[in-house]
């Protein structure tokens, strides 16, 4: 079950930075700011996530700091599908970000596969 979890929290990432990806080409302007906002988002997210979330992060956050970030990647990558016209998925990819954490935590697994 663990590896199930840690599994589907590393697609969920790919995901949040897909939809931030695809957020940021939605976004109206020029080619340019699309451009722009579409590569800048998810390297925002990649760097905050390097910085404090991730298994190897160079500053890793103790629980339950560690929520605000990951809330802000995941959080964000639901509010860009919301607003981009796919309700439905950005309410599916927060309630599997949430469900995700919350079985880890259950599970007194790490985000990183480390016991608790």
């Amino acid at each position: 079950m663990k590896v199930i979890n840690l599994g589907l929290r590393f697609v969920l990432e790919l995901c949040a930075l897909a939809a931030l990806a695809y957020g940021g080409w939605r976004t109206p302007g020029p080619i340019g700011v699309r451009i722009l906002a579409a590569v800048a988002l998810p390297l925002l997210a990649a760097i905050v996530w390097g910085r404090w979330v991730a298994p190897k992060a160079s500053h890793p956050l103790p629980d339950p700091q560690r929520l605000i970030p990951e809330w802000l990647v995941f959080g964000g990558g639901a509010v860009a599908l919301i607003v981009t016209g796919h309700p439905l998925l950005g309410a599916v990819l927060a309630v599997l970000a949430a469900v995700n954490r919350w079985a880890l935590h259950a599970l007194r697994t790490g985000t990183g596969g480390q016991p608790l």
